[in-house]
């Protein structure tokens, strides 16, 4: 089957350039397909994962239409997804390196550590899109020590991945779109999952959805919330020398390139299965 996907971003007068994600291969799918209309279509490189980003120039008063296909089966994710880039969004604290390295030592195996500080993960907290998040400002991601902490996918995964990658493990952070069953094919914004990799084995994990189904036993695997999803991009604090861009924490869905940095697009997201 064929996936396709369409992002329509809305016109803004004052904002020339947009930045957009290409799509990114997964065990699930692989994309074949990158198409915008309304705007001329350049390409930048990141140049510590080696991703591309499509920079367009919007034709004035245009709605930019970009069209993503996916076909079914992917090569897997890249080895770059992986790679334990140190930032201010990856780096954890010291006390949640030793939080994470007693919970993945006092494990049988490596299988069994990264589902225990999975686990970990999702008893710090509480599913919500609080205003501030709970490592703003911070140069390390901190260790959170008792009680529940409002957070997003962003935020839980966010934590995840500086716990995993403290305690040794290979472990990506993916972003992309999901689309909601009930939701007959569209979505609000993007999301985000983890992958890890130990021994040969790439598991996927979503906490946030498990949250939003009322369950805190995580388990491996994609979409226990019924849906499914496309990725797009990958990895935290992204550097595009070439458009002034310095560890921005994502580029997960259409963004406007501005003097003062990035901004949000106001975007609608559709999807088709054909």
């Amino acid at each position: 089957m064929r996936t396709n996907v369409s992002v329509t971003v809305r016109a803004d007068e004052a904002r020339h350039k947009l930045l957009v994600p290409v799509g990114l291969p997964t065990p699930h799918q692989m994309p074949v397909g990158f198409e915008i209309r309304g705007g001329q279509l350049g390409l930048a490189g990141e140049i510590t994962t080696g991703q591309m980003v499509a920079v367009v120039s919007v034709e004035p008063g245009a709605d930019v239409v970009v069209n993503y296909e996916y076909r079914d089966e992917g090569p897997g994710y890249p080895d770059a997804v992986f790679a334990p880039l140190r930032n201010r969004f990856t780096r954890a604290a010291q006390d949640l390196v030793y939080d994470a390295i007693n919970i993945a030592d006092s494990q049988p195996d490596g299988q069994a550590a990264i589902q225990a500080l999975v686990n970990a993960a999702a008893e710090k907290f509480r599913y919500a899109h609080p205003q501030v998040r709970f490592n703003e400002g911070c140069e390390e991601v901190p260790y959170l020590s008792c009680g529940l902490t409002e957070g997003s996918c962003v935020d839980i995964n966010t934590y995840l991945i500086a716990s995993l990658r403290a305690a040794g493990f290979e472990a990506g952070y993916v972003t992309g779109y999901f689309f909601p069953q009930e939701k007959n094919g569209c979505c609000d914004d993007m999301h985000c999952w983890v992958v890890t990799r130990h021994q040969g084995v790439v598991l996927e994990w979503d906490i946030a959805h498990h949250l939003k189904m009322g369950t805190r036993e995580i388990c491996c695997g994609l979409n226990p919330k019924p849906g499914d999803r496309v990725a797009l991009a990958h990895s935290m604090g992204l550097t595009f020398p070439e458009l002034g861009i310095f560890c921005e924490k994502l580029i997960a869905e259409p963004v406007w390139l501005s003097p003062d940095g990035l901004e949000k697009a106001e975007i609608t997201i559709r999807r088709d299965i054909v």
